[in-house]
Order: structure tokens, then C-alpha cells, then sequence
């Protein structure tokens, strides 16, 4: 008889978003003229940059002729783009990647949870708690999490760090040592921001300990402060213990276009074996790599043009998050993130668990936001906002949190 595998049995509920967005369908479907707008989930709302979209137009019109057609790309990425990447998110910034450290993918989510294909899965992970549900349910599937504890909402295999106020919701060197460790920074959901000096700790840690890195970088480009890197790769020693994952989703707009990639320096081995042969190993074998198209509007965005218009579609997503930010402190929350992260942390009022907030929020103010709970017992009292709706949308949910809850 067929077996399936039974650490999905354990999963508890459904994917967050997908757990909002059937309460959001229901609430709609019982009050049909109801304008809801929604501050949740992390997508971006305005157009991909015009530069992009030329060459992507361009690319469509050589898939027209003959002579420029192309049909199977190399898995790991077009030449062009791992160049115009490793040159302008890299070099630039003083740090020796090459292009063929760079793996081109379909989303920093889907890497984020593959990569732990190539890993054992007697693996200790370590996470920071509240953290993007991602990391923790895909070691789940692979068996890594142990057993879910419905009354901790914890796993018993994963170690937590907790992210809290008291430590401006940064993780602290774990006591119990962990083989993998997830980082992301700047951090979904809470929006704090690691310095040069923070990750200088995590990466001697972690070297320290064998342990390797998996630091998520999805939202470098909002960062605002000096003293905050845009990789990991800036510290010193990090290609010997890390892995990083990037994106264009959230500041180039490719949330619906679908173009990321994944960085192992070849220094990174671990029981004499080479971390990057083993993931080009499993990319070249589970993956056809990203469309021709795709990666011609993602090489756009390193042109001039694309630069100045990316820059410009970051600035309105922060522009909204500070919004938030202010006035809601303005108002009397308490709020943190909206600086260096396009999302806004804040506690929710009177004693009410994030979902009770979810569910006051809906129902009468008709917004949407995310509930810190799902990100981890650690986000419970807790509520996530997104700067990426419309600037008019944005201001008008603020107006609608302040009428109900500031009287």
C-alpha cells in the first residue's frame, strides 16, 4: 500500500495567508458592499518599472523569430543576469561574488524551503521567533521539526529565538547550538534591521559552532541606515558559513512575474563537500530555470533607467509604511519596523490576541492585516501592517484603524 509522508499530517491549520485570505472571502461574501482594503499580505500594487517592461517587450519579439529564439535556458541563469547581478548588488558594494556563485530562481520562497533538500535532516534549525512561516513549515515537511505542541504553537525540534521589545525585536545567540539558522533582515514580519556589528556575532557563531546561515535579504533595498548591510557577504568570513537568498519581488514590483536568486560562495563546504556543486546538483536537476523574458526584464533593472525607477517604486512602498508608522504612533499605538522595512510592527491594544485584533479590524474598519501569531508565539499580541497598497488606500486605513480605535 502507498505511503504518504506524514510530517505534512502534522502541519497544523492552513498557510497563514492562505487562513486570512478564507476569512477575508467570507466576510465579503456575508456583507457584499463592504470596502475592504487590505494592509496584509506582503504583494506590491504598482506597475513593474518601465524600463523593465521594454525589455521584456523587446525579449517577446525575439522569441518571435528564428533567428533569437531561444528555448531551454541554463538552469542556473542567462549569463547577463548572473554578470549585471553579481556587478551592481555585489561588487559595488565591496564584495567579491562571481556570477556563477549566483543561482537564478523563481522566488527567494521557493529557495528558502528547497534548499533544505541538500541538507540532513537530522539537522538542529534554529529561528527567529516571530518568523516568516516558510522556514518553519518546510522543515516541518522534511521531518526536521519533530512534533507540533498545539498549546506552545511550537515544534519540539526547532529552536526559537525570541525576538522581543526588551531586545528591539532582535534574536539572541542561542544557548542550545543549531546546525542551520534562519536570519532575515531586514525582518518579516517585525521590520527591525540587524547593524554590521550584530551580524559580526552571528557570523563568528556560527563558525564557531559549524553551523551554516540561511540569510534572507528580500528587503535590503528599503534599507535607510548606514550601519545596516544589504548582505551578509559584507561580513568578513560569512562566504565560509552562509548562504543568501534575494528577490525582485519587492523592489523591482516581480511579486507576479516571478524572479529571485540564491547565492553559495564556494568557500561555503561542509564535510569536505561543496555546498555550491551540491545545489547546482539539485537546481539542475528539479528545476528548467527562470523564462528568457523574465530574466531580460530582471537585467533591466540594473540599467540606469531601471535603477532610478526601481528607487522610485521603493520610495512610495516606505513612503506609505512611515505613514503608518506615524500616525499610528501619533495615535497612541505602539509600533516599531517602517524604517529600514516596508512593514509596520504593532502592539495591539487592550490586552486583544492578534487575531481578536484581525477580526475587530475586519469587522469594523474593514482593513486587513496579519495577525503575529501566525509568525510565531512570539508575535502573539502582535500585528503586521504592509506599506505596499496604494498611497490613497493606505491613508484611508489609517483614518478608518484611528475612528474605531482612538475614540
Amino acid at each position: 500500500m502507498v505511503k504518504i509522508n506524514e510530517n505534512y499530517l502534522k502541519l497544523p491549520g492552513s498557510y497563514l495567508f492562505s487562513a486570512i485570505a478564507r476569512k477575508v472571502k467570507e466576510y465579503k461574501d456575508a456583507n457584499p458592499g463592504a470596502n475592504v482594503i487590505s494592509l496584509g499580505i506582503g504583494d506590491v500594487t504598482l506597475p513593474l518599472p518601465a524600463a523593465v517592461i521594454s525589455a521584456m517587450h523587446k525579449a517577446v519579439d525575439e522569441m518571435a523569430a528564428k533567428e533569437t529564439f531561444r528555448g531551454y535556458g541554463p538552469e542556473q541563469g542567462y549569463d547577463f543576469l548572473r554578470n549585471a547581478i553579481a556587478e551592481n548588488d555585489y561588487k559595488a558594494r565591496g564584495v567579491d561574488i562571481s556570477p556563477d556563485e549566483i543561482f537564478v530562481s523563481d522566488g527567494a520562497k521557493s529557495d528558502s524551503g528547497n534548499i533544505g533538500d541538500i541538507f540532513s535532516t537530522d539537522n538542529v534549525v534554529a529561528v527567529c521567533d516571530p518568523v516568516y512561516p516558510v522556514y518553519v513549515d518546510t522543515n516541518a515537511m522534511a521531518g526536521r521539526a519533530g512534533d507540533y505542541d498545539e498549546k506552545t504553537g511550537m515544534w519540539t525540534n526547532i529552536v526559537y529565538m525570541p525576538c522581543l521589545e526588551e531586545n528591539g525585536f532582535l534574536p539572541k545567540l542561542p544557548e542550545r547550538r543549531p546546525d542551520i539558522i534562519y536570519l532575515c533582515f531586514p525582518n518579516n514580519p517585525s521590520g527591525a534591521a540587524a547593524t554590521k556589528a550584530e551580524l559580526k556575532k552571528w557570523v563568528g557563531y556560527a563558525l564557531e559552532n559549524g553551523s551554516v546561515i540561511f540569510f534572507d535579504a528580500a528587503y535590503e533595498a528599503y534599507i535607510t541606515e548606514d550601519d545596516v548591510p544589504h548582505s551578509i557577504f559584507e561580513i568578513e568570513d560569512a562566504k565560509r558559513c552562509a548562504i543568501e537568498f534575494r528577490s525582485f519581488s519587492k523592489n523591482a514590483g516581480f511579486t507576479g512575474t516571478r524572479c529571485a536568486f540564491t547565492v553559495i560562495p564556494d568557500e561555503l563546504k561542509l564535510g569536505g563537500a561543496s555546498v555550491k556543486s551540491l545545489w547546482n546538483r539539485r537546481h539542475t536537476t528539479k528545476f528548467n530555470g527562470v523564462p528568457y523574458i523574465v530574466q531580460r526584464g530582471a537585467e533591466a533593472v540594473y540599467t540606469p533607467e531601471g535603477r532610478e525607477q526601481t528607487k522610485a517604486l521603493v520610495a512610495y512602498y516606505q513612503n506609505n509604511a512611515r505613514l503608518i508608522k506615524n500616525e499610528l504612533a501619533a495615535a497612541g499605538f505602539s509600533v516599531s519596523g517602517g524604517v529600514n522595512s516596508p512593514y509596520v510592527w504593532l502592539k495591539t491594544p487592550d490586552g486583544m490576541t492578534s487575531w481578536e485584533f484581525f477580526d475587530e479590524l475586519l469587522t469594523k474598519a474593514n482593513v486587513v492585516g496579519t495577525p503575529g501569531s501566525g509568525f510565531g508565539p512570539s508575535g502573539e499580541g502582535y500585528f503586521r501592517l504592509t506599506g505596499f497598497g496604494s498611497a490613497e488606500n493606505t491613508r484611508e486605513a489609517i483614518e478608518r484603524i484611528k475612528a474605531v480605535f482612538c475614540k
